[in-house]
C-alpha cells in the first residue's frame, strides 16, 4: 500500500444508518472477482434511476455536480454491515474514495478498508454531523482533511475532530504497511518469543 498520512479533498455526504454492502455493490454489479470494473456499480441501486440504462437519480449525491471527484465519504451508523463481501471497499477505492468518517462501522468491512488503503475514521455522531453541515453548506469551499498522523479530521478551516484508529491501523497507513509487512517489522520479537518458547515448551515443536 502506499502511505496516508493526510487527506484533503471534496468530501460527500450520505447519511444513511445501516448501509449494507449489497448497497454499495450490489450482487447483480459484482461479475468478476477482480478488484476492477466495480466503480459503475457503486451504489448502483441508488445512483440510477434504471440500473440496466445506467440513468442517473439526479436526487442522489454522488450524481450531483458539487460532489464531483469527491475521495472523502461521510456515513451514517453501522456503515458497511450486512454480508464480508472486500467488492464494497474495492468499488469504492476504484471510485476514488480515499477515507470514510461515520459513527461506526461493520467490523468486517473496517478491516477490509484497511487491507485496500481506504481510511476507516470512527467519530462522534456530533462531529460527524458538524462536518457533513460545513460540507452541505459549501463542498467545494469545504473540503474535508483527514490527517491519519494527527487522528483528527476537519472542514475547511473549521476545528478538528479527533477519530478513533487502533496504533497497529495508523501504523500500517503512515508507513504503507499492509498486515503481513506489519508482521514482519516484529521479526525480531518473533524469533525472540520462538527461541524462547522452544526452551519452555519443547514438547509442541516437531524438530
Amino acid at each position: 500500500m502506499e502511505p496516508i498520512k493526510r487527506i484533503t479533498a471534496v468530501a460527500v455526504p450520505i447519511l444513511r444508518s445501516n448501509v449494507d454492502t449489497d448497497a454499495i455493490i450490489p450482487s447483480r454489479e459484482i461479475r468478476a472477482v477482480g478488484k476492477t470494473g466495480l466503480a459503475p456499480g457503486l451504489f448502483a441501486g441508488w445512483r440510477y434511476l434504471d440500473a440496466g440504462t445506467r440513468q442517473p437519480n439526479p436526487g442522489f449525491e454522488l450524481n450531483r455536480p458539487e460532489y464531483a471527484g469527491a475521495q472523502v465519504l461521510i456515513a451514517g451508523d453501522n456503515f458497511g454491515c450486512g454480508s464480508s463481501r472486500e467488492h464494497a471497499v474495492w468499488a469504492l477505492r476504484e471510485y476514488g474514495f480515499r477515507a470514510i468518517l461515520a459513527p461506526s462501522f461493520a467490523p468486517i468491512f473496517m478491516r477490509n478498508c484497511v487491507h485496500n488503503g481506504v481510511v476507516p475514521a470512527i467519530l462522534e455522531k456530533t462531529s460527524v454531523a458538524v462536518i457533513a453541515a460545513a460540507v452541505q453548506a459549501d463542498p467545494v469551499r469545504n473540503p474535508v482533511t483527514v490527517d491519519v498522523e494527527q487522528g483528527v479530521a476537519f472542514a475547511a478551516a473549521a476545528e478538528p475532530h479527533p477519530f478513533a484508529m487502533d496504533s497497529d491501523t495508523r501504523e500500517m497507513f503512515l508507513e504503507g504497511l499492509d498486515f503481513l509487512g506489519l508482521a514482519l517489522k516484529r521479526r525480531a520479537a518473533i524469533a525472540e518469543f520462538l527461541s524462547r518458547d522452544r526452551t519452555d515448551r519443547s514438547w509442541i515443536y516437531l524438530l
